[in-house]
């Protein structure tokens, strides 16, 4: 049986994740065994927060509508409720924007959803 050297493979993957702790400092860029353990860790985060994200985006549209809704004399929830009463289908992220960009719009929503 011939041998077999594992050099190619073994130094590829050994790279693969050396290249992945770039920006890391000291043994946790340069030493193959805390490299990966720190990657395994910040890959795990980065697929957490991938999630998180999402989340976070979404508080902070409501929270923006809220606000915005209040200063036309409307809680957030009443404002809601009364586009869907009227059935007016927009996104928070878009009514987030109106809120933040376009007030004239976002109080003619206001108007519709109070007489809802």
């Amino acid at each position: 049986m011939a041998r077999v050297k594992r050099g190619f493979k073994a130094r590829h993957r050994r790279n693969k994740i050396l290249k992945l702790a770039k920006g890391y400092v000291s043994a946790r860029r340069r030493l193959f065994r805390s490299a990966v353990e720190t990657v395994q860790r910040a890959l795990v985060f980065a697929y957490r927060d991938r999630k998180v994200r999402k989340r976070e985006f979404r508080k902070l549209w409501v929270a923006r509508i809220n606000a915005a809704a209040r200063e036309n004399g409307l809680s957030y929830s009443r404002f809601i409720a009364g586009l869907n009463k009227a059935d007016i289908a927009l996104n928070r992220k878009m009514l987030a924007e109106l809120a933040a960009c376009d007030a004239g719009t976002f109080n003619a929503l206001a108007i519709i959803a109070k007489n809802g």
